[in-house]
């Protein structure tokens, strides 16, 4: 009998236990709050999830005309329909970057599955920079404390938005005569925001990085590699390259052209074949800074900040200079180098979203008007046509145009204006 009261007793207290812990579960439940997993910087970067792009919401051809918040979110709405899940910009002292980053806002308000981040950047440049005075590059321009500030006051309002801060871009390398700097400035102003990182007045995730020239980063060659780039590559969570074959197919075209044994292929094969080249002519800058930071013992995570390819060009990359600006072109390259950067697991902030004619607004046809995937008017160039066949265009618009295809999607149209590149020996005459 005592045996069977003490089993009922326990069973009792047992009973009462679990009813006080229920109780008490449901009076503290409200207090519960399960946050959802906070995505850094390292879970996107490298991550083929999570597509990069460079992005310019201008329309105009002047930045003096900024894109509305409506047009920023139709923006949005069309790089999330793609796959895009963070986006670089530029400088942040036009309205355009705190647009961007209240589009998304209101974005994640209205859907709450909307994912879409942002690598800030702070525009930097030497002393006199665009002015008609001579730049001085061994100083830097007062302007630069102003973009610096503005990035950390953006990047506190918004940090479930913005992951990353790039300080300056092309900002160190040397043909960027008219505003270049030292590394030293770089530095500094690295070194600023990870001790404000650790103070605990920036992000703790946050990625602090500069995004430059491959040659900047020690690419290329002797004439970069000063003490203070050694710093930065140590003072940086990672390193953002920039690579233009595009640019090299004038200015450097060793691996452009029909070499001497292509002669017998079809024009498409000979075209194939220098798109083929001039992925790996990037994937050999990428790799000179891979070994040059290797060579320092460094170990840091290297993505591209950018490399693009224009569908059209009047100048040096058109029909009279290397023939290398085309939709059918650009479109190789596109695909070549996000399958590579893929499958590597290299971030590509691909360069760029849209067409941008402030870039170059004296001349309609220059090349730097030309890189965007769409048109101003929100056309798909033929890098990708497949997603406007798949529908996932479907209900969004740019400037009011609903998404199309350029040619009218007509491919013998388009290789209308398909060049095959120039010889190496017509290439070797043109560059006397």
């Amino acid at each position: 009998m005592k045996y069977l009261t003490s089993i009922i007793i326990y069973i009792l207290s047992v009973i009462l236990l679990c009813s006080c812990n229920d109780k008490t579960n449901k009076e503290n439940k409200t207090n519960v709050v399960i946050e959802p997993k906070s995505i850094t910087a390292k879970d996107i970067l490298g991550n083929p999830e999570y597509l990069a792009i460079s992005f310019g919401g201008y329309r105009g051809k002047t930045l003096d005309i900024e894109p509305t918040l409506e047009e920023l979110k139709d923006d949005m709405k069309i790089l999330s329909a793609m796959g895009i899940k963070i986006i670089r910009n530029y400088k942040v002292h036009l309205p355009e970057a705190t647009n961007i980053l209240k589009a998304i806002t209101e974005l994640k308000k209205e859907d709450p599955n909307f994912e879409m981040y942002v690598m800030l950047g702070a525009w930097i440049s030497c002393k006199n920079a665009f002015t008609d005075k001579v730049p001085d590059h061994t100083k830097e321009s007062d302007d630069n404390v102003a973009q610096i500030e503005k990035a950390v006051e953006l990047t506190n309002q918004y940090p479930d938005i913005v992951k990353i801060i790039a300080v300056g871009n092309e900002a160190m390398v040397k043909w960027a005569a008219s505003y270049y700097v030292q590394p030293s400035v770089i530095l500094k102003w690295v070194t600023h925001l990870q001790e404000l990182k650790a103070k605990g007045n920036l992000p703790k995730d946050l990625w602090i990085t500069s995004s430059d020239n491959f040659a900047s980063w020690g690419g290329g060659g002797a004439e970069y590699h000063v003490p203070d780039l050694e710093k930065l590559i140590r003072a940086v969570d990672y390193i953002s390259m920039h690579t233009y074959p595009m640019h090299d197919t004038h200015y450097n075209p060793e691996f452009w052209g029909v070499e001497k044994g292509e002669k017998k292929l079809s024009e498409i094969e000979k075209i194939d074949a220098a798109m083929r080249r001039a992925k790996e002519y990037a994937q050999s800058q990428y790799e000179s800074v891979s070994n040059y930071v290797k060579s320092l013992g460094v170990d840091k995570p290297i993505h591209i900040g950018e490399t693009g390819w224009a569908s059209h060009s009047d100048g040096i990359f058109g029909p009279e200079g290397s023939k290398a600006c085309d939709e059918y072109k650009e479109a190789q390259y596109h695909n070549l180098v996000r399958e590579w950067t893929n499958k590597a697991g290299i971030s590509c902030f691909y360069f760029e979203a849209f067409d941008e004619p402030w870039k170059d607004a004296y001349n309609e046809n220059g090349s730097e008007n030309h890189f965007g995937l769409f048109t101003v008017d929100g056309k798909a160039k033929y890098a990708i046509w497949d997603l406007v066949d798949k529908g996932i265009f479907d209900g969004l618009t740019r400037n009011g145009n609903q998404m199309t295809k350029t040619y009218h999607g007509d491919y013998s149209e388009l290789m209308k204006d398909v060049l095959v590149p120039p010889t190496k020996k017509e290439i070797k005459v043109k560059m006397k």
